[in-house]
């Protein structure tokens, strides 16, 4: 519809493009916040929020984590909420699985210590981007980031929707400057469309934590981290037969993708490892800054250059994060 001339009116711009709608940028301190986004040198405090059920690749990234325990100190893992057919009874359906997997792994791990440390997050999604999803996920990390600093703030690896961690921004917004997010989300910048599991099942959380001015490591899906695929050879060669642990991830790994894939000769990301690499070293991935992207509803990225800078990952070096993934996962004894 045109007003008789052509363009199409004001009015009906709006309706389709909802930058004209997007709040004004927040004010920060560019200065300090481009000093949270460099990578960490020494050891570090970590929370991790996972939704563990949902496929099979948060159960390398949580194993690959409690791994490197000489340089990343878990505080606390999250259960996230997920809605697809594992969990057919909605998101709290999914968060309370992942929960029970989380638990799963830690005991496969040999470190039933962290389950007094594992707590549940969200069984729903934010319903606009002005109200929290209330659970003990949330109001832990509310608490738990307060106890840090600009200066040395708590690191948060987000591997699903970023319904928790939007939640604890809205309970206590003073723990924005606390934190570093490294959250897995989205699709990259050059993709066609943004319509990614963990950014489209809650796109108000997405807004909420890319536009409040916090410190945010965004590592995109497809176009970027989906370089980070290994094969039913490579685990078997790799995997099978080296522990418990190992043994439960190759079978785990193998039956789910083989019973989706339509050809024999399959590929499987797993993803979620890289967000955790980000922390590991530089060796790992390429990054740089940008301003930080609006999640659209239309699922769509907007742009505004006014926007406070986030970290970007661009490229992962395949070969050499998975080595370290298969030698930590081959190393550990059971």
């Amino acid at each position: 519809m045109t007003d008789g001339k052509g363009a199409i009116p004001m009015q009906n711009w709006q309706e389709k493009y909802s930058f004209f709608q997007n709040p004004a940028p927040v004010q920060v301190d560019c200065g300090a916040l481009v000093q949270r986004l460099q990578r960490p040198q020494g050891p570090v405090d970590v929370v991790l929020d996972t939704d563990t059920y949902n496929e099979i690749d948060d159960q390398y990234a949580l194993a690959y984590l409690v791994l490197n325990d000489w340089k990343l100190r878990l505080k606390a893992i999250y259960a996230a909420p997920f809605c697809n057919s594992k969990a057919p009874g909605g998101p709290a359906d999914g968060m309370e699985q992942s929960y029970g997997e989380i638990r799963n792994i830690v005991h496969l791990l040999g470190r039933d210590d962290l389950m007094q440390r594992t707590y549940r997050g969200a069984t729903a999604y934010l319903p606009d981007e002005k109200t929290p999803v209330v659970s003990p996920a949330a109001e832990h990390l509310a608490r738990l980031a307060m106890e840090y600093s600009p200066e040395k703030p708590l690191y948060v690896v987000a591997i699903a929707a970023i319904t928790n961690i939007a939640s604890a921004l809205l309970l206590n917004p003073d723990i924005r400057d606390r934190i570093v997010i490294v959250w897995l989300g989205g699709h990259a910048l050059h993709w066609h469309d943004n319509h990614e599991f963990n950014l489209m099942q809650d796109v108000a959380a997405a807004r909420v934590v890319l536009g409040c001015g916090a410190a945010v490591v965004l590592l995109p899906c497809n176009g970027v981290v989906s370089a980070f695929a290994t094969t039913e050879p490579e685990l078997r060669e790799n995997l099978r037969g080296k522990n418990a642990l190992c043994d439960y991830l190759y079978e785990t790994t193998t039956a789910f993708t083989a019973s989706r894939s339509r050809v024999k000769s399959w590929s499987k990301a797993i993803w979620d490892v890289t967000a955790v690499g980000w922390l590991l070293g530089g060796e790992y991935m390429l990054d740089e800054l940008i301003q930080s992207p609006i999640p659209e509803y239309d699922h769509r990225w907007g742009q505004d250059r006014r926007r406070h800078p986030i970290r970007y990952v661009y490229h992962i070096n395949r070969d050499r994060l998975m080595d370290d993934l298969f030698n930590k996962l081959r190393a550990f004894s059971d």
